[in-house]
């Protein structure tokens, strides 16, 4: 009997899923407590808020919609190299080296190092690329 289970990079999909959700936490951060009048978070508006942020707070809400961008293709990947029968260890190493490539990219991003980012951002796209031929005859 064929047994299924939620492999390894299963697990790298739910973090990435939860990637964007942090970022937009760091770009909110303290300022939950202030009031709107004082600059404070609006939750009745905060896509207008959030636009109107500066400097690490700004680069935050950018590395979320990023992270967001990025979403789509990594599942996609991930789904096809499954069904595909890829080779298990290596799609789990390729997603891993994702997560650890977009949470790089995400700290980089907040440290305004654009052009390391942007090479971190291209060794993810081919990671990506890489788990999408895994499985490829």
């Amino acid at each position: 009997m064929n047994t299924t289970h939620f492999t390894l990079a299963y697990w790298c999909i739910l973090v990435a899923a939860l990637l964007p959700i942090a970022c937009a936490g760091i770009a909110k951060s303290g300022k939950f407590k202030q009031s709107r009048r004082e600059g404070g978070y609006d939750n009745h508006n905060p896509r207008a808020w959030l636009a109107k942020q500066t400097d690490w707070r700004a680069r935050a809400n950018a590395a979320q919609a990023n992270s967001f961008e990025a979403l789509p293709f990594f599942i996609g990947a991930v789904l096809v190299a499954h069904q595909l029968g890829a080779n298990q260890t290596l799609v789990d190493l390729l997603a891993l080296l994702f997560i650890v490539a977009r949470i790089l990219y995400v700290m980089l991003y907040l440290a305004d190092n654009a052009k390391l980012r942007s090479t971190v951002w291209t060794i993810g796209l081919a990671l990506n690329v890489g788990i999408l031929f895994a499985g490829f005859r």
